[in-house]
């Protein structure tokens, strides 16, 4: 352990297994704790935690994950205690591997910007336009599992932290004073629930390229065979693309081999040595493909808009611009050209529920159906209003006598 003199936050390092348990307990009692996560994938499938941040009322502290067990933080994760993070997303991913425990309450930053005008706003640019602190610059590319590391990066890691909980109070305050922390609230929950929510292999071909392009016995193929792959590189614990490239992915389901002699004429695997194993993988993949039932092929979700519904969409799309900007509020978050989609459409939506169908789903709801119509304010902008079914210029002539006539 040793703590930093030089410029920037104050920090504890923690390479010791007592020190880092004795801290667990402590940060178990706190109401609040601000996390963050340094990590790699680029060589394995799962993410490979680096290095933890810490903040809580006591200070900040930098845990070396390659030199202590982590796995007592899951008494911390899974108590009352409340998660502050900024685009925390995947560092629920990384804490639920390495401790087999996921936050039970999270508060991002990000997501909380957003409710009140911030389009995705950087760690840097929050703390400096809100807290006036400046954080120290970086190398985005620093390998964080190379020791030992240097004190420039350990204190830019403790930045990461060090300013999370005061973001927390002035978030809170602000988003209250909008009447908005429930909004900020639910979508962090929201986000945190639907990022624990497991993954299917047999999807995993919907991200192949072209994908939505196959047809016939190719949709099985390439189901069967993503989905093998998938499973594959998790046993590995290597990239996807490391077992099979995502070239040959395609290739093959477009054009099957029947034998290793076909497969290694696949494109993509001209060059490569594949294992016997792999091989055997691939081609029984295939063979499962080719007599897979259409019926058992688990497409990717229908997003077209029927032909009808597109121009309500337009019309929504345009609306909910005005109404982000009226509200200062991150287009994104309030409804994505997608949300209105599925709405109009009649799948399940963000807008189905809670604050965005009061805001966004009822008026869009009507404007579909003919009782409220789009107009300009005077100023510039657009609003909702009940329809007057009134039809003006050549229209009224087109349409006949109105019901009020």
């Amino acid at each position: 352990m040793e703590e930093s003199v030089s410029d920037g936050p104050g920090y504890e390092w923690v390479d010791d297994q007592d020190r880092f348990d004795a801290l667990c307990g402590v940060w178990a009692g706190e109401p609040r704790y601000g996390l963050d996560t340094e990590f790699h994938r680029e060589r394995t499938y799962y993410p490979r935690l680096a290095l933890l941040q810490m903040a809580w009322s006591g200070g900040v502290a930098v845990v070396d994950p390659m030199a202590v067990d982590i796995r007592p933080l899951a008494s911390v994760l899974s108590g009352p205690a409340l998660m502050v993070a900024h685009a925390g997303d995947q560092d629920v991913e990384v804490l639920e591997l390495a401790c087999g425990q996921a936050p039970t309450g999270v508060f991002d930053t990000q997501i909380a910007a957003g409710f009140l005008g911030m389009v995705a706003p950087s760690l840097s640019r929050l703390v400096e336009g809100l807290l006036g602190h400046g954080l120290p610059k970086s190398d985005r590319l620093t390998d964080w599992t190379r020791r030992p590391l240097t004190e420039t990066q350990r204190r830019y890691a403790a930045s990461d932290v060090a300013h999370l909980l005061e973001l927390h109070d002035v978030l809170t305050e602000r988003l209250g004073r909008a009447g908005r922390m429930d909004w900020a609230e639910q979508e962090c929950a929201e986000q945190l629930a639907n990022r624990r929510a497991p993954s299917v292999p047999e999807h995993a071909w919907w991200r192949m390229r072209e994908a939505r392009q196959l047809r016939g016995a190719s949709r099985g193929v390439a189901q069967e065979l993503a989905a093998w792959r998938e499973r594959r590189a998790a046993e590995l614990d290597v990239p996807a693309r490391h077992v099979v490239p995502d070239i040959a992915m395609a290739s093959i389901a477009h054009r099957p081999p029947r034998d290793a002699a076909e497969l290694a004429q696949v494109r993509g695997l001209e060059q490569r040595r594949l294992g016997r194993e792999t091989q055997e993988g691939v081609l029984e993949a295939v063979r499962r493909g080719l007599d897979l039932p259409a019926s058992d092929v688990q497409r990717p979700p229908d997003a077209s808009v029927d032909r009808t519904r597109r121009p309500a969409v337009a019309l929504a799309a345009a609306w909910v611009g005005q109404l982000a900007e009226d509200l200062e509020l991150d287009p994104g978050l309030l409804a994505t050209r997608a949300d209105l989609a599925d709405f109009l459409s009649g799948r399940p939506s963000r807008l189905d529920h809670g604050w965005r169908n009061r805001l966004v789903g009822e008026p869009v709801r009507e404007l579909a159906a003919g009782q409220a119509a789009l107009a300009f304010d005077g100023k510039g902008g657009l609003l909702v209003e009940a329809r007057s079914h009134r039809p003006l210029g050549g229209q009224a002539h087109q349409a006949g006598p109105s019901p009020q006539d």
